[in-house]
């Protein structure tokens, strides 16, 4: 049976609202009662405040969780000092790949900035997972499509589709022949029907199942996905079987962290 991957998760207090439950064990809890076999997290410290202080939260959390919580490594290109621990850290075997968020950290996608992270993550054969949202300076969908073709050997991870309905189609279309460039579910925006959409748009094969849990609820991630009109080899792919092939070697790597 296919796994079944969440693509976007987080743990970890944010200062802007209230999150009930931000503890790796109540997201675990939540997963183990819905069927979720593994998620990718950031810690919400390391994309605001110290990403070297939420990174190192964030691989511990892994090790009280092994297989259960992979870990996207968040690089903040004003701090130095989590490049150099990108570095050492993106071969761990419960980290998945890197964290963008070019809206917290106001630095656009393509800016120059980024390219160091890039670069490891090309050396590394690490895909990243960045924050997208249509209209914005830092994180439009068209720039994932610059990106993906500036840099073709790095899966890149459009979190949230473009963020707002009216942006999904552009987002997809933008991207379309982009096929580095991935589609990633997550939003409290986002329908089954567009799901659907989506897959018709650019294939099963470049959609993921993401929650953003636990900013928001994953069992709603989850049942947007599960009760999407999608053919059942395209649901298998997108709850888990694409973000496998995304993952690629770090998937077994992750699944045997003992």
């Amino acid at each position: 049976m296919t796994p079944v991957l969440d693509a976007h998760g987080h743990i970890g207090p944010w200062a802007d609202f209230l999150i009930p439950a931000p503890e790796p064990d109540a997201l675990v809890a939540v997963a183990d009662r819905i069927g979720v076999t593994a998620i990718g997290v950031s810690d919400l410290l390391a994309v605001g405040a110290d990403a070297l202080a939420g990174n190192r939260r964030a691989l511990a959390a892994a090790t009280r969780f092994p297989g259960r919580l992979g870990v996207w490594l968040v690089a903040n290109p004003h701090q130095p000092a989590s490049l150099a621990h990108l570095g050492r850290h993106l071969d761990d075997p419960a980290v998945w790949g890197v964290k963008l968020h070019p809206d917290v950290h106001r630095c656009a996608l393509t800016d120059p900035r980024y390219e160091p992270v890039l670069e490891l993550a090309a050396a590394h054969e690490a895909p990243v997972l960045a924050h997208g949202q249509t209209g914005s300076g830092w994180s439009d969908p068209g720039l994932f499509a610059e990106l993906g073709r500036r840099h073709p050997t790095v899966p890149l991870l459009m979190g949230h589709t473009g963020l707002f309905a009216e942006g999904f189609h552009p987002a997809a279309r933008l991207v379309a022949d982009v096929a580095s460039v991935y589609l990633e579910t997550c939003g409290s925006r986002m329908t089954g029907r567009w799901v659907s959409r989506l897959v018709g748009m650019v294939g099963a094969g470049r959609v993921v199942f993401g929650s953003d849990a636990c900013f928001l609820d994953l069992r709603v991630g989850l049942g947007r996905v599960v009760l999407a009109p999608l053919a059942d080899d395209d649901r298998a792919a997108v709850l888990g079987g694409t973000l496998r092939q995304v993952l690629g070697a770090r998937w077994p790597r992750f699944e045997a962290v003992p």
